[in-house]
């Protein structure tokens, strides 16, 4: 069996990032990066569907560590895939990765301070072993999406395809589509089919808030024209990062006004459509996530004829296309079923501590990135409310400062753990004010937060960014040097785990 320091799940962009930070600020540890599909790039190497493009702009979704140099800021998916692959090999990262290596489960041995990693490489069972584990598979299921029930869906003639299993050889062109849904993944598909379809409808139970604003950044490329690379990244990183902070607050503390301002944007570039009914969404600005349309690429196809937007609720799917529950037919040669991803934590493995599974439900998450009575386990899950590698990065910069902790007070185990002050704590969801339904279908499967320090979730970066760099790593709540095996809690402490929850 193979021993490293520190294991990586996940050759995607928080993986990656995760290798780049340890190899800079760790350099003695040994570490591999286990990757369960065949190429870098997660997310950006999986989804291969039209028009697929960040939601983000790439100079906060890139690394702090590297600049973003293309002209588009809103890129495409190969592109960013490339600069993830670029990374990779700049860093040195690329002879580290296992591919085809998908991680089963992970059982922490408290005799030996090692988590024992049980892995598939295709029919070949595979073990290693690290004193610390880092997961950074993404919040998703690879393989499988999130599917609703659509009566009459097996009676379609045509194509049905989801967007996460785009067929390379699927002949759009001059054909009428249907998309179903209307997030993220909606609003970048129907621009782009709508460039060679003869007629794209995208079908939605209820709207979705949307913003446009142009595919390039202005302010980054003529900074990059007169100062060095990396200042220019860096002025427009902050930029963009104090933007998305500002948008965010005032969607909180004015709701009213924001969506004002957001239905105007729509209502002067549809006229003369009806965005009352398919632009009006019936809660606030970010009480789920705002949908970025670049260079007003989605109202363009609406004008010229080519996309169209009808809400309601679909009845059946027929033998020809869509019926909605007013009666109305839509014609369909191809089906596109746009309902979202299937969430699942710390890639869908199952933990256990000697022998006993962990009920993660049960923990709560500290600081966002690790559990309650789980021992040297960091797990990246960025934000809902901004670019995910802002959150990613400073994952990855606290577990380097915590491994190095842990070199100097010359231990080998680290547990995050409640104290006696936190056995009156308020639990709250591990995402709260936050109402889409893929994050509301499986809150119930993941860690509680708390309403103090360090227990809280936090979705503000520039709080994030006092906390994690500079707060004192032994606060009372992280405990250096104790086997979670031994830890002892109060009885009214409501959270269970390991041999305590199979009581």
């Amino acid at each position: 069996m193979q021993s490293f320091d520190v294991i990586i799940v996940g050759a995607g962009i928080s993986g990656i990032g995760a290798a780049a930070h340890l190899r800079d600020r760790c350099p003695t540890k040994t570490f591999a990066i286990l990757e369960s599909r065949n190429a870098i790039g997660g997310t950006w190497d999986l989804f291969r569907y039209p028009g697929i493009r960040s939601d983000s702009d790439m100079h906060t979704l890139g690394f702090a560590f590297k600049p973003w140099r293309e002209a588009k800021s809103i890129a495409d998916g190969p592109s960013i895939k490339q600069y993830v692959n670029e990374t990779a090999d700049e860093r040195g990262i690329t002879p580290h990765i296992r591919f085809g290596h998908r991680v089963q489960n992970a059982n922490w041995d408290s005799a030996q301070s090692r988590w024992i990693i049980s892995a598939e490489r295709g029919d070949e069972k595979v073990e290693l072993n690290c004193n610390f584990l880092m997961m950074c598979a993404g919040y998703y299921n690879y393989n499988r999406a999130h599917r609703p029930e659509l009566n009459g869906i097996d009676d379609f003639s045509g194509t049905v395809v989801h967007p996460q299993f785009w067929p390379e050889d699927l002949d759009y062109a001059g054909k009428k589509v249907v998309v179903i849904g209307s997030g993220a993944t909606a609003m970048t598909l129907v621009p782009a089919l709508a460039e060679t379809a003869d007629k794209v409808t995208m079908v939605q139970r209820s709207p979705t808030y949307v913003a446009s604003r142009p595919d390039q950044d202005a302010i980054a490329n003529a900074l990059r024209k007169v100062l060095p690379e990396k200042w220019a990244y860096a002025i427009t990183r902050f930029k963009n990062v104090a933007l998305q902070g500002y948008i965010y607050n005032q969607s909180r503390k004015h709701p009213e006004k924001l969506k004002a301002r957001l239905l105007k944007f729509v209502k002067d570039a549809l006229p003369d459509y009806d965005v009352e009914t398919h632009f009006t969404p019936s809660y606030d600005p970010w009480d789920q996530r705002l949908c970025l349309i670049p260079n007003g690429d989605l109202y363009k196809a609406i004008r010229r004829g080519t996309a169209a937007v009808e809400t309601g609720q679909i009845d059946r799917i027929t033998p020809a296309g869509v019926r909605m529950a007013s009666g109305e037919e839509i014609d369909a040669d191809i089906l596109v079923t746009a309902t979202g991803l299937e969430l699942q934590l710390l890639g869908g493995s199952q933990f256990n501590i000697d022998g006993e599974p962990v009920p993660l439900q049960d923990t709560y998450g500290y600081k966002g990135m690790m559990y309650s009575n789980v021992p040297n386990l960091i797990q990246t899950f960025g934000y809902i409310n901004a670019s995910w590698t802002l959150r990613a990065d400073l994952t990855s910069e606290y577990a380097c400062r915590v491994l190095n902790r842990m070199d100097d007070l010359g231990v080998d185990v680290v547990t995050p753990r409640l104290r006696e002050e936190d056995r009156d704590m308020e639990t709250r969801p591990w995402i709260e004010n936050f109402s889409a339904g893929y994050m509301q279908r499986v809150m119930h499967l993941f860690p509680k937060q708390g309403n103090r320090d360090p227990w809280r979730n936090s979705q503000n970066y520039a709080l994030d960014k006092k906390i994690i760099r500079k707060a004192a790593l032994e606060d009372g709540a992280l405990v250096f040097g104790q086997s979670a095996a031994v830890i002892k809690w109060p009885d009214d402490v409501k959270v269970s785990y390991a041999k305590r929850s199979a009581a």
